[in-house]
């Protein structure tokens, strides 16, 4: 074996390893070897403490959702009540008729269907309802928020079409039908039956009324603006109503089957037309005025607010990487009936907020707004990097732009809807029944770490 051959290799890439070695120590110095002695850079970290408290919603924010809700439920861990109940329209389709061979001048039965999805809290609660037909329709193109008035939809005094008393276990079901696979669960409310034959005699008279969701709501006809689901009594559930149908069935001759037989025609709550769900909140002045610590808390209850300690930080360091996170406490009341923890929560700037971040369609852009999840392993919601967000507000502090408001950020819950690419297309207010009682306040102060680096002046 020639040993000489192979000390040669070596030597050659050691003396290769140390000759790249000293080049990218020559080069990367080369930059403060020109630079004057005084202006020196250095990478610092800090950790400063945010100023947190909890944000009243006063009952509104914007109801865009297609979800509506009904019920009063206490939550056992809060002591804070809230009452729901909602105002609808019903879409009418282009190809809506009445089939040419019903029987006589009069319907069978008209009805109200209300489809629960799911609910929160006791479904053996007793609920009364008291449904009334609007005076005036809902605008497909406003906005409408969750602490909408029906009396601007429903004239004072009027009596209602219809009265229901319910739970939202339906015990006239057997429990082998409610396990059947196409069983879903609703609240059927009967309607008079001259509502029925007014639509069908309507129809008969002039088709045209029918021709869209346009025409109908301006046809004059029971039923025709919508309804007004109002809660009179019960507390102990919520309901999440997905569907809502407003159903006439009438006896016709069907021509296939050569014999009479039942049918239905029906109007539906759709995307087309509004649902229009009102909140209303009790007793959340003592969260409010809780100062050992936060609350979010939805549907449209309480937001956390935070003041960032940009004040602290010098306007012309340069922020590398800033992190924050939110710890929720646990919920140790016993309860069969807890309340939900907020999955989503948006942070947002207060001052977009109020300029009309949601109603503007805007979702997170990761500079001014950022979305995250709640944490179970940690039990907290974690932003792992706002920089751009505190070296805009830096920035601001800096070239006397800033507001007075600058600094302070919310915390939203919402619900976010996705692309086939996992990016956010929408974000809503959450109007799940949930909560979170966050660290906070003036006991324990949240932390912000920031990497930034300083031109330091010597």
């Amino acid at each position: 074996m020639n040993y000489k051959y192979i000390f040669a290799i070596v030597a050659s890439i050691v003396l290769t390893i140390v000759g790249t070695s000293s080049c990218e120590d020559n080069t990367a110095s080369m930059g403060l070897d020109m630079m004057p002695s005084s202006d020196l850079i250095s990478k610092n970290y800090q950790t400063y403490d945010v100023q947190t408290s909890s944000y009243a919603v006063g009952d509104s924010v914007l109801a865009r959702t297609s979800m509506s809700y009904l019920g009063r439920f206490t939550d056992p861990e809060t002591n804070t009540t809230i009452k729901s109940d909602f105002l609808s329209q019903f879409n009418c389709l282009e190809t809506f008729s009445f089939p040419d061979t019903i029987r006589g001048d009069s319907t069978l039965r008209c009805e109200l269907k209300l489809y629960v999805s799911k609910f929160t809290g006791d479904s053996l609660t007793s609920f009364k309802i008291n449904v009334y037909e609007l005076d005036k329709p809902l605008d497909p193109n406003g906005d409408y928020y969750t602490n909408i008035e029906p009396q601007d939809y429903v004239n004072p005094g009027k009596e209602p079409i219809a009265t229901k008393w319910y739970t939202l276990s339906d015990r006239t079901i057997t429990d082998k039908d409610r396990h059947k696979s196409d069983y879903y669960n609703s609240i059927n409310i009967e309607l008079p039956k001259y509502v029925g034959d007014s639509i069908l005699n309507g129809y008969r008279r002039n088709p045209d009324l029918f021709k869209n969701t346009g025409t109908w709501a301006n046809s004059g006809l029971p039923g025709s603006k919508g309804f007004y689901f109002k809660l009179e009594s019960g507390d102990g559930a919520m309901a999440y109503i997905d569907i809502s149908q407003f159903n006439i069935y009438f006896r016709y001759y069907d021509k296939d089957y050569k014999a009479d037989t039942t049918g239905v025609c029906q109007f539906a709550a759709t995307e087309e037309v509004v649902e229009a769900t009102r909140f209303e909140n009790k007793n959340l002045d003592v969260l409010l005025n809780d100062t050992e610590a936060t609350y979010l808390k939805s549907p449209a209850g309480i937001f956390t607010i935070a003041t960032l300690p940009v004040d602290q930080i010098n306007p012309n360091d340069t922020i590398n990487s800033a992190k924050i996170a939110f710890t929720r406490y646990n919920n140790n009341v016993m309860s069969n009936f807890k309340l939900g923890i907020p999955q989503k929560i948006l942070m947002v700037r207060l001052d977009d907020y109020k300029n009309g971040f949601f109603e503007a369609y805007k979702t997170n852009n990761n500079k001014t707004s950022y979305v995250t999840s709640f944490n179970a392993k940690k039990n907290s919601y974690e932003f792992s990097n706002i920089a751009r967000l505190v070296q805009q507000m830096l920035n601001e502090r800096r070239d006397g732009t800033a507001t007075k408001n600058y600094n302070k950020v919310l915390l939203i819950p919402i619900e976010a809807t996705y692309d086939s690419s996992g990016n956010i297309v929408m974000i809503n207010h959450d109007f799940s029944m949930s909560s979170a009682r966050l660290v906070g306040g003036n006991n324990d102060r949240v932390k912000m770490e920031v990497i930034y680096t300083s031109f330091d002046a010597k």
